[in-house]
């Protein structure tokens, strides 16, 4: 029982890691390519710190709440599933006993086995027993859609602060170089990242991570260049 809830307990951390690396990349990816797509267009760092910040705070609020009212979503199904397995645990107990019993049936455990697990599982905590077995969720481990929000968010900051900082460096000219390489390593890294957390080739994953990103950025520097010399 106590790996079982170390298992659970690092998988639920591990989730979260990786949403946080996810919304780093989102961050890194967005913004960088919507300032390039600027600097195509003009060399004023005011502007670049404008769009940057209006970028960030744009892309942040917009993860923010999409993960809050995803969250909030999934949450609602979930205690939607609690409080009728509740119902039924209520109003039909020896139906309820019987369903789980065959639930361990089905994995393997002999009827008279399967009989003595259910009822002292039953007699022990009977909607913990179902959840989990039944349902395959712990009730005391729901995701807390406020604090998904501030996970994505702050994690999209902190990605988009790698472009914004980078093309604002004094650098006589070389704002835009300096933010492709700067966007490249930290793709690198969002990529190692996500790679070694699901264990996925970490060549092919990185690779991919840092060509689309660099592509995003190619494509919006191409469009702000064509942009500035028709409006100059």
């Amino acid at each position: 029982m106590v790996h079982a809830e170390v298992s659970s307990a690092d998988s639920s951390k591990l989730n979260w890691l990786r949403a946080a690396v996810l919304g780093a990349n989102d961050g890194i990816v967005s913004v960088s390519a919507l300032i390039v797509g600027v600097a195509g267009a003009t060399n004023d760092p005011r502007i670049f710190l404008i769009t940057g910040v209006a970028g960030i705070l744009s892309g942040a609020l917009s993860m923010a709440v999409g993960e809050y009212v995803s969250v909030s979503s999934q949450r609602d199904v979930e205690e939607a599933l609690f409080a009728k397995e509740r119902h039924e645990l209520e109003t039909m107990p020896e139906a309820e006993l019987e369903e789980l019993t065959a639930l361990y049936q089905a994995k393997g455990v002999s009827r008279q086995t399967a009989e003595i697990v259910a009822r002292e599982l039953t007699a022990h905590d009977a909607f913990a027993a179902h959840a989990e077995t039944e349902l395959k969720m712990n009730p005391t481990e729901l995701t807390n859609p406020w604090h998904a929000a501030l996970a994505s968010g702050l994690s999209f900051t902190v990605g988009a602060l790698v472009p914004l900082i980078a093309i604002l460096i004094p650098s006589a000219g070389m704002h835009v170089q300096i933010t492709f390489a700067a966007v490249f390593f930290a793709l690198a890294i969002t990529g190692y990242l996500s790679a070694t957390m699901s264990d996925a080739p970490v060549g092919k994953v990185v690779m991919r991570v840092v060509f689309g990103g660099i592509l995003a950025m190619i494509i919006t520097f191409g469009i702000g260049k064509i942009f500035g010399v028709a409006v100059a």
